[in-house]
């Protein structure tokens, strides 16, 4: 099989394991630390939310509750802003800077933003490239099996794997400047629309920062992974 077990590529992926968990050790901490300081207006996390969109224009987007911890979202689709256990009725700074940031994405929704659009639109090929690019990798390694085109070209199926699985790893990279762009949206809301002071705006910056990090985090350990794969096909020709 290559040494597809015993590789020294494994490195790569060892290194994007350990991105990961320094990221979500990082926002976990960051976050039970805010989450601890209540905010001056006293608003939870959902009436920060509500309030944010009622003065950005938006009405026909809901704020709802969802099971979880951390599982917020929004849903552009349904436009429903989905906040989860410690944030929806958490008066805590924490929880409102992240209600400010799903609020975010809701602005961005509503004005067209780029890269939400794209990220949007790459949502089917991404799933297909998490789920099915690495198993054909795989099996291709395993099978040798590949196709000629009538001009000569060859391609192995692990090849073809590999370019599946960089969907999946073009969708975490577009959605890098949507977060910050939504952090970016969400401290100015808090500022300019006198729910928090200062200092208060300063403490939610570092807990949006510490979320971008786990988006960065896993946008470097795909992109780690895709580079293994390559290594792991690019020496595969025709005749082996």
């Amino acid at each position: 099989m290559f040494g597809y077990y015993f590789d020294p590529t494994y490195i790569l992926v060892l290194i994007g394991a350990l991105l990961c968990i320094f990221a979500s050790s990082r926002v976990n901490s960051t976050y039970r630390k805010y989450a601890k300081v209540r905010s001056y207006s006293g608003m939870t996390g959902a009436e920060a939310a509500r309030r944010i969109l009622q003065m950005s224009g938006i009405y026909d987007v809901q704020v709802k509750h969802v099971s979880g911890d951390l599982t917020d979202h929004y849903d552009p689709t349904r436009k429903v802003l989905n906040l989860s256990d410690s944030v929806y009725g958490s008066p805590s700074v924490a929880a409102i800077g992240v209600a400010a940031h799903e609020c975010g994405h809701a602005l961005q929704h509503r004005d067209g933003y780029l890269p939400l659009k794209i990220r949007s639109a790459l949502v089917p090929a991404a799933n297909i490239g998490s789920r099915l690019g690495l198993p054909i990798v795989i099996l291709g390694l395993v099978l040798g099996f590949g196709f000629e085109l009538p001009g000569g070209a060859y391609f192995s199926l692990a090849q073809i794997g590999v370019w599946i699985f960089a969907l999946a790893v073009l969708f975490q990279i577009v959605t890098l400047p949507v977060e910050f762009d939504a952090s970016g949206r969400a401290l100015d809301m808090l500022g300019s629309y006198g729910l928090m002071n200062q200092g208060e705006v300063k403490d939610c910056k570092r807990v949006l920062s510490a979320a971008a990090l786990t988006y960065v985090a896993a946008a470097a350990s795909s992109i780690l992974q895709l580079l293994r794969l390559v290594l792991l096909t690019g020496g595969r020709r025709r005749d082996d």
